[in-house]
């Protein structure tokens, strides 16, 4: 498949204005804006089916309608946050195709009539905020951003803003309040984003993760029939997978939606880093989706929205992280229950004391000095967690916890000190039970 998004690997130099208009840039745009009315974009964005790829999978054109038309100020914030453990598409599109992501955030803003446009970048993105910054500039004078737009009479500023390296930011509504100088923390909703009092200065507000703005010149240019035949009906057009872990070649792959996960990890990602061992288990979603196990059957398996549902998991932004046969799934649980304690913003009880306490039975779990009841123990707070939190990180905190207690609990009782252990940790060579795959 010709790709659609990582176009910088079939055109050299396309971050560079005069020859991304050359193949096509732009185009798009002045299409928009000369022949389409704002719901005409709109329409064809939902007619395309095209589903945000931040994590969510709702419905883009949906979410741009529920903007109010008779509002005078509206805004755009794009969400450049990518802080997701295993998740870099958003930065290779941002360094190496920026106008093709800036040319999709301003069909966006014209979809709504938006008067600015925001893109927040994560903190050690400043690099790339800044070419950024210089790549709005060469679309300020070309009358692509700014006043008066192209002679329409409409009128769009874009800014960039850095983040300051926080994972809670990912989250639409605590970084919107971070894009206020305020603290990146979760807002209570309703007001939603797309409603007045809700988003950005409280005006409405579209919040589009990169990937998904960059699908949108292509939806306008050849039409959302075109779209639809990629993917499948759910799960229409491409999408780039992050691959990394266990893997020979780890790296982003474009695919339409719907191919197989054989086929990413072994025909594109070269199979295990060590041609000696089998995978074991994949991470779809990063540190925030459940894990999964990887069997023969699962390898053949559509990589959709609604397929990872089916596995009890979720495709979120489809960072794949690949763990071979022989890891630790207690080690790699543990490592995970770290990283949520660090980054809950601690606002919301469930989540604050959830990430807190899962922490502290797992690390006496993996000392070795757990009992029995600590698994039923933290399955219980995890179940009081699910669901009560003001956003999704207190579900996503859980996601470790359940996923291995399901798939590899022998892994954890191997930890436990029994009365015959005397104190002794009994760790299996993890994964020795596991299912283990081999091509």
């Amino acid at each position: 498949m010709e790709n659609i998004l990582l176009r910088n690997r079939d055109v050299p130099d396309i971050h560079e204005f005069d020859v991304y208009e050359a193949h096509g840039g732009w185009s798009a745009f002045r299409k928009a804006v000369s022949e389409m009315s704002p719901d005409d974009v709109i329409k064809t964005v939902l007619d395309a089916n095209l589903r945000g790829r931040g994590g969510a999978g709702f419905s883009t054109g949906r979410k741009w309608s529920f903007i109010p038309k008779d509002e005078p100020i509206k805004y755009v914030a794009v969400n450049a946050d990518e802080s997701e453990p295993g998740t870099f598409k958003d930065r290779e599109l941002l360094e190496h195709n920026p106008y093709q992501v800036l040319e999709g955030s301003m069909l966006c803003a014209y979809a709504i009539q938006a008067t600015a446009v925001y893109i927040y970048c994560r903190g050690e993105f400043w690099d790339i905020a800044a070419n950024l910054d210089e790549a709005i500039e060469v679309l300020r004078e070309k009358n692509l951003i700014g006043e008066n737009i192209l002679g329409t009479g409409w009128s769009c500023e874009v800014y960039t803003h850095l983040g300051a390296g926080a994972y809670i930011c990912g989250e639409e509504s605590a970084m919107l309040s971070s894009l206020q100088g305020l603290l990146g923390q979760p807002r209570v909703r309703p007001p939603f984003p797309a409603q007045k009092g809700g988003g950005l200065y409280y005006e409405a507000t579209v919040v589009n993760n990169v990937e998904t703005l960059a699908n949108v010149p292509w939806i306008i240019n050849n039409g959302p029939d075109a779209y639809k035949e990629l993917g499948t009906p759910d799960s229409p057009g491409p999408k780039i997978f992050c691959v990394s872990g266990h893997v020979a070649r780890p790296g982003n792959y474009e695919l339409p939606l719907g191919e197989t996960f054989r086929h990413l990890l072994f025909d594109l990602a070269g199979g295990p880093a060590d041609p000696e061992k089998s995978f074991k288990a994949l991470l779809p979603t990063g540190a925030s989706g459940p894990v999964v196990p990887i069997t023969e059957e699962m390898l053949d398996i559509p990589m959709t929205y609604e397929n990872l549902i089916d596995l009890d998991s979720t495709l979120g932004s489809a960072s794949f992280i690949v763990m071979e046969e022989g890891t630790d799934m207690v080690w790699a649980a543990y490592k995970m229950a770290q990283f949520f304690k660090h980054e809950s913003c601690g606002k919301c009880t469930p989540c604050r004391e959830g990430t807190f306490w899962l922490l502290q039975v797992m690390t006496r779990i993996i000392k070795g000095e757990g009992t029995i009841e600590d698994l039923a123990t933290m399955e219980n707070a995890a179940r009081q967690m699910d669901g009560k939190s003001l956003c999704a990180l207190g579900d996503f905190a859980t996601s470790p916890i359940l996923g291995t207690l399901k798939h590899y609990r022998h892994e954890y009782e191997a930890y436990i000190v029994t009365d015959s252990g005397a104190g002794e940790q009994k760790q299996l060579s993890a994964g020795k039970k596991a299912v283990a795959v081999k091509q």
